[in-house]
């Protein structure tokens, strides 16, 4: 028996029958429940980058080092993409409604205890038990979604929903840079809790409750497990090797254990009676390819994100607002496109607008590296630049979503959304850790430099996932030439 027989399937099943006609009330109310699924993703989508602005501001809170802090920020990304998955299924044996209710009550509970915590430790546990319930909204909020809308309306709600997540990612740092400058970096936590009773408030009537009558047990615990560590191990080797050696002991078994963990992770999974992820649909080669693509594309997102703001604020002496704002117009640019941009792919199809997003992206990169210096030139050194990888972003994170579940069947949109996101998850892991490693702790003569070799790793990165999505193509034409030559 195969893994796709054996493991449930998220989303929709064969209980949940769709009405022969759709009409003006149902789609109505297929709106509300797009509106309400997508809130509930934008507000844990949001958590992902909102921190990112106060990074400065709460080390000096806790007089803690840059390593030490990035767990703040890493820690939610990888309970967060370790448990994507696992929820779904859970969604689907226990409730959606459900599970997403008791998702977006435990993210604001948790999200309190971030905002009130008295010290770092507690910062990065309450992190990790956000990311927990933030795990449970992501799958179940889509699933609730895909189960109003009939089949030739499907794709245009992942698009929206996934253009909610890309944009909450974006618009993260001025958001947190407002409630900063004008409140507290608390207020970065505290604000999901009257968004959070919104939700519940209006979910408790709109949403109707849906299973999977077929769902058993839960997803493999081992697996889950060894899904985060993998990463985890990882992350540590690359931010404590600048500062602890290479050649430490620590470091070193850190990458050797990230080595071994991950293909004990896939022999797991092939053997598992419910495995954490179903590796057959990695055989379907559009899915494939995009998941990959969106690993590199967001370790270059999150890293350059988290980049930027530490540079305007350390190198150019930004306040923490003004930093925001003056990185604000790629995020603007991200809002604009990101509907427009899955529409497209649509017609032309997603792997040229995924391309024309890398190229803008890895132009972008390449122009802060060439350009910026330590002198103040924001409108003619920065703002372009900003501008370009705001394309970038808009051209690329909402259409991978949507491209990554195109070809699958209906009852694994949920599942392959959820691993698309965990790929995301997992690149805001490396995006984060790669940027602390490579920034270290250097001098004033050295620091503008440093941060010209981060921007042109980004770059490298970005342009990466473009040559993903473009080799098939590139195969194809091949192909296509040699049999011509053979006629």
């Amino acid at each position: 028996m195969t893994n796709a027989e054996r493991a449930p399937a998220v989303g929709l099943d064969a209980s949940d029958n769709e009405p022969e006609a759709e009409t003006p009330a149902q789609l109505r109310r297929a709106r509300w429940v797009l509106a309400l699924g997508s809130l509930g993703a934008f507000v844990v989508f949001l958590d992902t980058t909102i921190v990112n602005i106060a990074f400065q501001t709460i080390s000096r809170s806790f007089d803690t080092t840059t390593g030490h802090l990035a767990w703040v920020l890493n820690a939610y990304s990888l309970v967060f993409a370790a448990m994507l998955i696992p929820a779904g299924r859970i969604a689907d044996r226990y409730g959606r409604k459900q599970t997403f209710m008791i998702g977006i009550a435990g993210f604001a509970l948790m999200s309190a205890l971030c905002g009130l915590a008295p010290s770092a430790g507690i910062l990065i546990a309450g992190r990790a038990l956000q990311a927990v319930f933030a795990a449970l909204v992501v799958p179940s909020s889509l699933a609730l979604v895909l189960h109003e809308f009939h089949a030739q309306r499907r794709h245009v709600a992942i698009g929206v929903w996934g253009a909610m997540a890309a944009a909450a990612a974006a618009v993260g740092p001025t958001l947190g840079a407002l409630l900063t400058e004008y409140a507290s970096w608390r207020w970065i936590f505290l604000v999901n809790i009257p968004i959070a009773a919104i939700v519940l408030g209006f979910g408790k009537s709109l949403l109707h409750e849906s299973r999977d009558p077929h769902a058993s047990g839960i997803p493999d615990v081992l697996g889950t497990v060894l899904i985060a560590l993998f990463p985890a191990l990882l992350s540590y080797s690359i931010i404590e090797g600048p500062t602890r050696g290479w050649s430490d002991g620590l470091v070193v078994a850190g990458f050797v254990l990230s080595a071994l963990v991950l293909p004990v992770f896939l022999w797991r999974t092939s053997r598992a009676a419910r495995p954490i992820m179903d590796l057959a649909l990695f055989k379907e080669r559009q899915f494939r390819d995009v998941n990959a693509a969106t690993l590199l594309f967001s370790t270059a997102f999150f890293g350059l994100l988290l980049a930027n703001l530490i540079y305007l604020q350390t190198v150019w002496q930004y306040s923490v607002l003004r930093a925001a704002l003056a990185s604000a117009a790629g995020p603007v640019v991200v809002t604009i496109v990101a509907r427009s941009t899955t529409k497209l792919a649509s017609v032309i199809g997603h792997r040229k607008v995924l391309l024309a997003g890398a190229v803008l992206w890895t132009i972008g990169c390449l122009g802060f590296a060439l350009s910026v210096n330590a002198s103040h030139h924001w409108v003619t050194h920065w703002l372009p630049w900003t501008l370009l990888t705001g394309l970038g972003i808009g051209f690329t994170l909402p259409v991978q979503s949507g491209a990554a579940v195109a070809k699958l069947p209906p009852n694994q949109f949920a599942v392959g959304s959820a691993i698309n996101s965990s790929f995301r998850q997992l690149g805001a892991v490396l995006g984060i850790s790669l940027f602390v490693a490579i920034l270290g702790t250097p001098s004033p003569a050295t620091v503008v430099d440093t941060f010209h070799h981060i921007w042109w790793v980004f770059a490298a990165l970005g342009l990466a996932a473009g040559v993903v999505q473009a080799l098939p193509q590139f195969r194809g034409a091949a192909a296509r030439a040699g049999t011509d030559l053979t006629r």
